[in-house]
Order: C-alpha cells, then structure tokens, then sequence
C-alpha cells in the first residue's frame, strides 16, 4: 500500500500482524550555520534549510487517533515543527514494545535525522500529508 498520508498509515500500522509502536520526532526547519545568500533566498521562499529535531515521543497505536491530534498536542510543548517523521517499532507476539525499548530506536531517528539521514523514515506536514525529498 502507497502511504499518502497520516491516516494511510495508521491504517497501515493496524494492518500489521505484530503490534507497533510508532516513532515520531518532530523537526522544525531552519537556516544552516552560516548561510550564503542563495540559501538565504531559497529558504525565504519555503525551500532549502536544515531540519533540527525538537522534539520525538514514541506511541501504541491505541494512543493515536489523527493528525489533528497529534498537532494538538505537541502545541502544549511550545514547540514550533514543520514535519514529523515517523517509524514504527514491532512488537513480540501480543504486546507492542514498551516505551523504555523505544528509547534507543527513538534517539538513532534523532541522530539519523540531525545528519541527514532521513531516506528510512516517512515525513509528514502538520495536515498530514505525504512530504517528499528530493
């Protein structure tokens, strides 16, 4: 199944054999250090930057319900995002890996997203779509 979208894959996540538990760091785009005039320009018109991680929390999907949700809630944080990019975590058997068993998987996306290194997770805007790399 193509994920287009927020709800494509908690659909998705329900759909799969061994309970999830899904991954989310919420990253707010930004000028690199030191940036030159076309990146200036460039980012001023929405495109270009680096995204900085500000904040991840790991979830079941009995804790999920929509995007709108999710927007929500990291409001209460204070924290300005851009996009979202999720993983998901599989589980042994009935239950979905715990929290603590997240938090290493968990702080790898941060390090993986800090370099670069996004090609593995799928990103989302704040309405929940589908964001793609090029």
């Amino acid at each position: 199944m193509a994920i287009s979208n927020y709800a494509d894959l908690l659909a998705e996540a329900h759909r799969q054999t061994e309970p999830q538990r899904l991954l989310f760091v919420l990253a707010r785009a930004e000028l690199p250090d030191n940036p030159d005039q076309t990146q200036r320009e460039r980012f001023e018109q929405g495109e270009g930057g680096v995204l900085a991680p500000v904040l991840c929390v790991d979830k079941t999907l009995e804790e999920l319900s929509d995007m709108a949700a999710l927007v929500e809630e990291s409001q209460g944080t204070g924290q300005e995002w851009d996009i979202v990019f999720v993983a998901a975590l599989a589980g042994d058997g009935a239950l979905p890996p715990s929290s603590e068993e997240a938090e290493q998987p968990l702080q790898r996306m941060v390090e993986s997203i800090k370099m670069g290194s996004i090609e593995n997770f799928l990103a989302f805007d704040r309405q929940g779509e589908a964001v793609s790399f090029h």
